[in-house]
């Protein structure tokens, strides 16, 4: 399919991308950029489900489009996910012997076999038909909604962050499934590990759209060389553009002391007037044709340093620090002794764990989805009790979990980090969310209204802003939602952070980035 010179805009008006020309084949691509940069709208155009608002966009085979999220009906079963109830009704009325001649003329009865086999190809061989949809994690889902596209495999797979929510396995069958898949796909994602596995990269930035040929570490390595390089041209330019003006000032001071002596020296009324009048002449030449030139150079700087500044990616990643915690490097943070939790029903959904935290160490966790890792996170937190074992918690600990829930929809940020921290008044909130950019007006942005990364840094800004900050941050996939920059700006934060972590993640990148000291895994 082909996509020619597309443009894109917000309900308000806003553009998104413009002037973008592709060509997708039989080819893996990775689209990337920044929350809010236009990537779900883009491919929603590709997919055919939705109208460019300039250009043309051409499909020469069938597109089929999964959605980064969409939730079952409480009735829906994993054979209505699948598309597949009213075949599988036409089977069981015909082998029931209640099958009329339409049944007969509609019967699949390859179905079965397809069904297993794109189940398969997910990582849910033998999942119930008669399940319900509900009943599956979000990464199971996620991956059914997939098997569906496969039943009658497309030319172009457009799929949105697939593989959010999957744990490490299910990531891997992303991974694997797109690496023997025979037909073109173009996969928005922050996942790096399933980045490098593309044949090319498009990129949405402020500077519009850049395809990048090769996987995720050549689109970043050649990203950061151009991004240095627009800084140094910036610079340059920045510097020309000052002398420019220095000069020019220097110019007019110039010419203010010769026409300060031209006026000195004709009142003396010594030489004739026509003298006079020729030297006058040549000093208003020279003078003219000095300020023509200086005012080119000007000119010639100031057009340099739009140019530049056209070149110099806007919003580009912020430097984002944590306030000390002052913990102490001998100090007890966290001890679990066969701490377990069970529902009232009796269902065990965290076995029991014995561990120790002492000082600023780094605990990742890791397992597969319904292991208990939120589980255990929310009772080293303090928010569920275990049912059984102990938990001692002698240092002051904040959980934030993937979507930031302890902000609330309905409040500022600025009402938000007065709740969490009863102790700030005004101005000193104002000031604990300036710390982590959210300055003057933006302090009183709506909850709501923020994007996967400024809720992260939100939560964050909360969370660390009174005077005493957290020794222990526990953090619950804090990059879910996060794009590349997002990431990037979190990772240097917990890096330089200074108290204890425990992360759970399944992003092996964040985690090395990060500097975990131990894994614990369930």
């Amino acid at each position: 399919m082909t996509l020619a010179r597309v443009a894109a805009r917000t309900p308000d008006g806003q553009t998104l991308f413009s002037d973008l020309t592709l060509a997708l084949g039989r080819e893996r691509v990775g689209l990337v950029g920044r929350n809010g940069s236009g990537k779900t709208t883009l491919l929603r155009l590709i997919a055919g489900l939705a109208e460019p608002v300039d250009g043309v966009v051409t499909h020469a085979g069938r597109v089929a489009w999964l959605a980064q999220r969409a939730d079952p009906a409480p009735s829906e079963t994993v054979a209505g996910t699948l598309g597949v109830a009213d075949a599988q009704a036409v089977i069981a009325r015909i082998l029931a012997g209640d099958g009329g001649p339409g049944d007969l003329d509609a019967a699949d009865w390859g179905l079965d076999d397809r069904v297993s086999a794109a189940l398969a190809e997910v990582g849910l061989a033998g999942l119930d038909l008669a399940r319900p949809t509900a009943s599956l994690s979000g990464g199971e889902q996620t991956r059914l909604r997939l098997a569906a596209l496969l039943l009658d495999p497309p030319d172009l797979l457009v799929l949105d962050e697939p593989t959010n929510h999957l744990d490490r396995k299910g990531r891997a069958q992303i991974a694997a499934l797109l690496a023997r898949w025979p037909g073109g796909a173009i996969v928005a994602s922050h996942d790096r590990a399933l980045l490098r596995s593309m044949d090319r990269i498009v990129e949405l930035s402020s500077l519009g759209v850049a395809v990048h040929g090769g996987g995720y570490d050549f689109y970043a390595g050649r990203k950061a060389a151009e991004r240095a390089a627009a800084e140094r041209d910036l610079d340059a330019a920045r510097r020309e553009a000052t002398a420019a003006a220095r000069e020019g000032q220097k110019a007019l001071e110039r010419k203010a002391r010769r026409d300060r002596a031209g006026r000195a020296f004709a009142m003396k009324k010594s030489e004739p007037k026509i003298l006079l009048g020729a030297m006058a002449e040549r000093a208003e030449n020279s003078g003219a044709r000095e300020g023509r030139l200086t005012e080119r150079r000007i000119e010639a700087a100031e057009a340099g340093l739009a140019s530049a500044r056209t070149r110099v990616e806007r919003g580009r990643p912020m430097d984002l620090q944590l306030p000390s915690t002052g913990l102490a490097a001998g100090r007890m943070v966290l001890t679990l002794e066969q701490a377990s939790w069970s529902t009232p029903d009796g269902r065990n959904i965290l076995r029991p764990v014995s561990l120790a935290l002492t000082g600023p160490e780094r605990l990742a966790v890791t397992g597969s989805n319904g292991a208990g890792k939120s589980t255990l996170l929310r009772v080293m937190a303090g928010d569920l009790e275990p049912t059984s074992g102990r938990v001692n918690r002698p240092v002051a600990a904040a959980l934030l979990d993937q979507d930031a829930a302890l902000l609330r929809s309905g409040e500022t940020l600025l009402e938000a980090c007065r709740r969490l921290n009863p102790g700030l008044d005004v101005n000193a909130a104002y000031a604990a969310l300036a710390r982590f950019l959210f300055r003057n007006a933006a302090a009183n942005k709506p909850v709501e209204a923020l994007s996967g990364g400024e809720r992260l840094r939100a939560a964050l800004a909360c969370v660390t802003g009174g005077d005493h900050p957290p020794q222990l941050l526990i953090l619950d996939e804090p990059t879910n939602h996060l794009d590349l920059d997002s990431i990037t700006v979190i990772e240097a934060a917990l890096r330089d952070y200074d108290g204890a972590l425990v992360v759970v993640s399944h992003d092996p990148d964040f985690l090395r980035a990060i500097g975990m000291d131990r894994t614990l895994a369930l």
